[in-house]
C-alpha cells in the first residue's frame, strides 16, 4: 500500500508546523474550474495534542503520497465533535471568494477592452496577492486564449463602489464563450511546496491514447453508469438563421441499425459551413448511449496514479453483467482516498462525456 502523510503550514509565512498529522477518513481532490476539497478527521485520542497545528482560516494543509503532494489547500472548518475532530479544507482557488477589490478595477489593473480574461485571472491573483498579509505564494500559468472581455464603448470594469469578489471575477472570465478553464497543483519545489493555478484555453487537457480504463484491469467499481435513449439520436435537423425557404437547413444522419430517432438544433448560425459541423457535432454527442459520471479505479500500469491530469480525456472500457461499452471520458475532477486498516487505496473518477450535446433539451423533428 502507498505511504500517506499529511502535512500542516501556516498560511502567511509557509513555515511547517507539522510533518506528519494523525488524520483518518480522508478524502482529498482537485476539481475542474474549482478548488477541489479535503474533509478529515483527527485520529482520536491524538487530537487533544495536534488541534493546535489547525487554525482554521490561517493554516495550510498538504497531502503527500509517496512522497509527491497530490493535493493542498486552506483548513476553513475544524470543529470538534465529541470524540471526534472533522477538519474541513478547500484548494487555494477558494482564497480569492474570501477577497474584495477594495481599490476598484484592481487597483489599476483595469478597466479592460478586449482583454484576455487568461489576464484578469492573473491580474486578480495578483491584486490579492498585493495586499498585506495576502500572499499566498500561488503562481498562475502564463496561458494566453483567444477570447476576449471589454470593449471601447463598454469596457469590462470593476467600480470601487460595487467592491467586486475576486472569486467571482475569475468565475466570470471561466464562464465566457472560449474562455478558459482552470485547476490546481501543488508539487515539492526543495522544501517547500509550490501553488500553482493551471489555466487551459479554451479546455486543460488533452486526450490521452497512453492510458484507459478497462474492466478487469484497473477498473474497481462502476458507480454511476446509466444507459439511457432519451436524449438519443442519430439524426439531427439543425436550423440556421434567415426565415421561411432561406432559413439554413441541415440534416446529418447515419443508419446504425438502431430505430430511428431524431433532434432539432435550433440556431442563429449564418454559416453554413459552420452549421453543418455543428449539426455533426451533436449527433456524434447524440449517439452516446452510456453515460458515465463516477469510476473507481486502481493504480495500475494501464494508467498509474499522477498520469492524468483534470481536463484530459481518458478511454473507458466497461465489460459487465449489464453493460458492454468502449468510449472516451473526460476527467472533471478526481478523489483520493488513502487505505485505512485493510481497506485498499480508492481513487474515484468524476467523469463528463468528451463530446456533449449542445442543450439538453430533446425535440421531435420531422424530415
Amino acid at each position: 500500500m502507498p505511504d500517506y502523510r499529511y502535512i500542516a503550514a501556516h498560511a502567511l509565512t509557509g513555515d511547517i508546523l507539522h510533518w506528519d498529522l494523525p488524520l483518518t477518513g480522508v478524502e482529498c481532490g482537485p476539481e475542474l474550474n474549482g478548488p477541489g476539497s479535503l474533509n478529515a478527521t483527527l485520529e482520536p485520542g491524538l487530537a487533544s495534542t495536534t488541534a493546535e497545528f489547525l487554525d482554521p482560516g490561517n493554516t495550510l494543509i498538504y497531502v503527500e503520497r509517496e512522497g509527491s503532494l497530490v493535493w493542498g489547500g486552506i483548513v476553513w472548518r475544524a470543529e470538534p465533535q465529541g470524540s471526534t475532530y472533522p477538519i474541513e479544507a478547500a484548494g487555494f482557488g477558494s482564497y480569492p471568494h474570501r477577497r474584495y477589490d477594495l481599490h476598484g478595477n484592481l487597483d489599476g489593473r483595469g478597466p479592460y477592452i478586449d482583454a484576455d480574461p487568461c489576464q484578469i485571472i492573473r491580474d486578480v491573483w495578483a491584486y490579492a496577492q498585493d495586499q498585506p498579509d495576502g500572499d499566498l505564494q500561488v503562481t498562475v500559468d502564463d496561458t494566453k486564449s483567444e477570447a476576449t472581455t471589454g470593449t471601447s464603448k463598454s469596457p469590462y470594469t470593476l467600480p470601487k463602489t460595487e467592491v467586486r469578489n475576486l472569486g467571482e471575477v475569475i468565475d466570470e472570465m471561466a464562464d465566457l464563450d472560449d474562455g478558459p478553464e482552470w485547476t490546481e497543483t501543488v508539487t515539492w519545489t526543495g522544501r517547500r511546496p509550490e501553488h500553482r493555478i493551471c489555466l487551459g484555453a479554451p479546455r486543460l487537457g488533452r486526450r490521452r491514447e497512453d492510458i484507459s480504463f478497462t474492466s478487469g484491469i484497473n477498473i474497481a467499481t462502476t458507480l454511476q453508469a446509466v444507459q439511457d435513449a432519451d436524449s438519443y439520436a442519430q439524426t439531427v435537423v439543425a436550423l440556421g438563421s434567415g426565415t421561411d425557404s432561406k432559413r439554413l437547413h441541415v440534416v446529418d444522419t447515419v443508419r446504425d441499425g438502431r430505430l430511428r430517432l431524431e433532434h432539432l438544433l435550433e440556431t442563429d448560425e449564418k454559416d453554413a459551413t459552420k452549421i453543418q459541423q455543428r449539426a455533426r457535432k451533436e449527433r456524434l454527442a447524440r449517439q452516446a448511449l452510456t453515460d458515465l459520471t463516477e469510476l473507481d479505479v486502481r493504480d495500475h500500469p494501464a494508467a498509474p496514479f499522477g498520469s492524468w491530469s483534470v481536463g484530459d480525456d481518458v478511454l473507458i472500457r466497461l465489460h459487465e453483467q449489464h453493460i458492454d461499452y468502449e468510449g472516451w471520458h473526460r476527467v472533471v475532477g478526481w478523489t483520493l482516498r488513502p487505505p485505512a486498516g485493510e481497506e485498499a487505496e480508492r481513487i474515484t473518477l468524476s467523469l463528463e462525456r468528451t463530446t456533449k450535446p449542445e442543450d439538453g433539451d430533446d425535440t421531435e423533428a420531422e424530415e
